[in-house]
């Protein structure tokens, strides 16, 4: 079952609230559309899990003890096969649920009965969290791919250079000279030679296997 808001400010952050307690899932989700948040409710952890493969959330709030799938099931699948970050929700306060909730990868956890007063406070606080992750990684991606294109272009410059004795900076000139009028990218053109060369190495082995 899903409900959402339909009257909200443009930007306003999208929250998927999880709780088979119909009476806390309507008093959290007044209050946090009420504070400007757009807001789609399940009630159970099977419901979440199919709404959130086809649309995108900001933050989740899960209830940890449900029938069915319970929220740290539901937390494992949702870090296992989307980006979305999520928050627990508990009635449960001692410090192996909240280190299990951590372990888990919870950017932050929030006590039931709910406190209203420190609530919104606690969920920007796992929202600036969350997008803080988000940025770590995006960065480590982007270095890792930065990394990997240097090596790929490094040997395909390698490549050029013995192939028609030429000095690095000239093989290089000439990898990017063909990346440009073929209007590729020079990653691109520095796989296909490294794909290339791999293919007439095998080619070559075959020709001395027949030999």
């Amino acid at each position: 079952m899903r409900k959402e808001n339909k009257q909200l400010q443009h930007g306003a952050n999208k929250l998927l609230l999880v709780d088979d307690d119909a009476l806390t899932l309507t008093l959290l989700g007044t209050l946090l559309e009420h504070a400007g948040y757009q807001i789609t409710q399940a009630h159970s952890g099977e419901d979440a899990f199919n709404i959130a493969m086809v649309q995108h959330f900001d933050m989740a709030l899960l209830d940890i003890n449900m029938p069915g799938m319970s929220g740290l099931e539901l937390a494992k699948r949702l870090k296992a096969e989307t980006e979305i970050p999520f928050m627990f929700l508990s009635s449960m306060s001692n410090s192996d649920i909240v280190k299990q909730a951590v372990d888990f990868g919870a950017v932050g956890y929030l006590v039931k009965p709910l406190d209203t007063f420190n609530l919104i406070p606690t969920l920007e606080a796992g929202l600036a969290r969350a997008e803080e992750i988000s940025k770590l990684k995006a960065s480590e991606s982007n270095l890792t791919n930065a990394l990997a294109a240097g090596r790929e272009t490094n040997i395909a410059v390698g490549i050029l250079m013995n192939e028609f004795v030429l000095d690095r900076h000239a093989a290089f000139e000439i990898l990017r000279t063909y990346a440009r009028s073929n209007r590729r990218s020079l990653i691109e053109v520095a796989t296909e030679l490294l794909d290339a060369e791999e293919t007439f190495v095998k080619f070559k082995q075959l020709v001395r296997e027949k030999k």
